[in-house]
């Protein structure tokens, strides 16, 4: 095939894909820039990579397929110096460039711009927001990430396929257990293994251990952002609660070296599981009575509609993924599809009003902390016990794990020779939807933009992995 008909077959296939109802789910470049890797997950859960061979180093863009895919593009040029055809402006995302004329010009009589970061006040990773603006109205938001970006990827190559969990499950706390059940997903594939049921039920409860104090963290932080400190006082006690539990459990609070490739080490006994179950039915109950007291401030309920919106065919159009998308009215969630995990009949919720705004979004980290309340509750039935994967069909050169993180779908691919990883990528909920904060700020004051941030609450250390 001629390298025009190569080119061509790929943005077909990936097109025709996409038409079919499968969503853009990633794109790395691999082989030291030789091929490029389009990662595409059907409705089913199933996934598949459609692979083009780069040119002298050129390969063909396919934003305007899948318009999700510009950050990835950006990444693999910097990266890997890939150039791809039909991308233009390709502007850096990991190397920062000063010059301001590499960033998207605005003009405008009384346009102007204000750089914020990279340092912050308070305790949060390093970034940069640049405001286009005309008085208090944000027209356009530039947020450059990757100011301690720390090559995890890069470093894990050579590694085995258990010392490369270390570099995965590191790359973020908030998201340990997710980053690191996405990898082990993904070696398992590779090496033909199927988790018991046991052992997907250890990683489901860890998961939604994760997922109870990060939404329970977002509430607080929402209701920080309109600075009501007695809720955000409130919320954040919880957190800590559910921290606490955690340690209970895994002897970390964050959840650390819970996860394992080929199985788990994870064991409680009865009264241990009582004691959880006792704790989960305490916070739930205490969450429910702060949220009725949110729902009847009407001063801090004023705060948040008709702020931040993102349009359903706007998340859908910039990939977003987790509460962000659902709260848009995007009913996806790989919960619904995870066979190696033990969501069965596991469906959705959306919030009554998914408009896409602020309030959206915080009602969304509501009905899902109550689903997972539930979940938790049914699956901490009975004992834990160490488990294992078994053997099931042929192994592989590349596997693929996705799992939800509480921040959206996370997907981590895994190519390998032997048990050595040639090739990692990670690409969290939080790379996903970061392009998707800089649409919702644009348009609305930028007073409102500490709210609208907050109201996704995305991981700075998931990008900069």
């Amino acid at each position: 095939m001629t390298t025009l008909g190569a080119f061509a077959s790929y943005r077909e296939r990936v097109g025709a894909a996409l038409a079919d109802g499968a969503r853009f789910a990633g794109l790395h470049a691999t082989s030291g820039g030789a091929l490029v890797r389009a990662l595409l997950a059907d409705q089913d859960g199933t996934t598949r990579l459609e692979t083009v061979a780069a040119t002298e180093g050129v390969v063909p863009s396919i934003i305007d397929l899948a318009p999700a895919a510009g950050w990835d593009e950006r990444e693999a040029h910097d990266l890997q110096g890939i150039r791809f055809a039909g991308h233009e402006p390709l502007r850096p995302l990991v190397n920062h460039d000063p010059a301001l004329e590499r960033w998207v010009p605005v003009r405008g009589e009384d346009a102007y711009q204000l750089p914020v970061g990279p340092i912050h006040a308070g305790i949060i990773e390093s970034g940069h927001f640049r405001f286009h603006l005309v008085g208090d109205r944000i027209l356009h938001l530039d947020a450059q990430l990757f100011y301690k970006h720390r090559g995890l990827e890069r470093a894990a190559e050579g590694k085995t396929l258990d010392e490369g969990l270390a570099y995965v499950s590191r790359a973020c706390a908030a998201c340990t257990v997710a980053n690191g059940v996405a990898y082990a997903s993904a070696c398992e594939q590779a090496l033909g293994l199927v988790p018991t049921a046991e052992l997907g039920r250890v990683r489901t409860i860890l998961l939604e251990l994760e997922r109870t104090w990060s939404h329970l963290n977002d509430i607080a932080a929402i209701c920080a952002g309109v600075s009501l400190a007695a809720a955000n006082n409130s919320f954040a006690a919880l957190t800590e609660r559910a921290r606490r539990l955690n340690a209970a459990v895994s002897g970390h609070r964050f959840l650390f070296n819970a996860v394992r490739v080929g199985g788990s080490e994870l064991a409680l006994e009865q009264e241990q599981i009582g004691a959880a179950r006792e704790e989960l039915a305490s916070i739930n109950a205490a969450a429910l009575r702060a949220w009725r007291e949110l729902l009847f401030n009407s001063s801090f309920q004023d705060r948040l509609p008709d702020i931040g919106v993102v349009t359903t065919t706007h998340a859908e159009r910039l990939g977003g993924v987790g509460p962000g998308a659902r709260a848009a009215g995007v009913r996806q969630d790989v919960r619904e599809s995870s066979p190696r995990l033990s969501y069965g009949g596991f469906s959705a919720v959306v919030p009554e009003r998914a408009a896409g705004d602020v309030q959206a979004r915080f009602e969304q980290r509501a009905v899902e902390l109550w689903q997972t309340f539930g979940l938790l509750d049914e699956l901490l039935d009975r004992p834990i016990r160490p488990a294992g994967a078994e053997p099931n069909g042929a192994e592989h050169a590349i596997g693929v794990g996705r799992v939800e993180s509480p921040r959206g779908a996370t997907s981590c691919i895994v190519e390998r020779r032997g048990d050595r990883i040639e090739r990692l990528r990670l690409r969290t909920g939080s790379y996903a939807n970061w392009p998707v904060v800089a649409y919702a700020a644009t348009d609305n004051l930028l007073p409102d933009f500490p709210l609208i941030n907050k109201s996704f609450e995305l991981c700075y250390a998931c990008v900069d992995r």
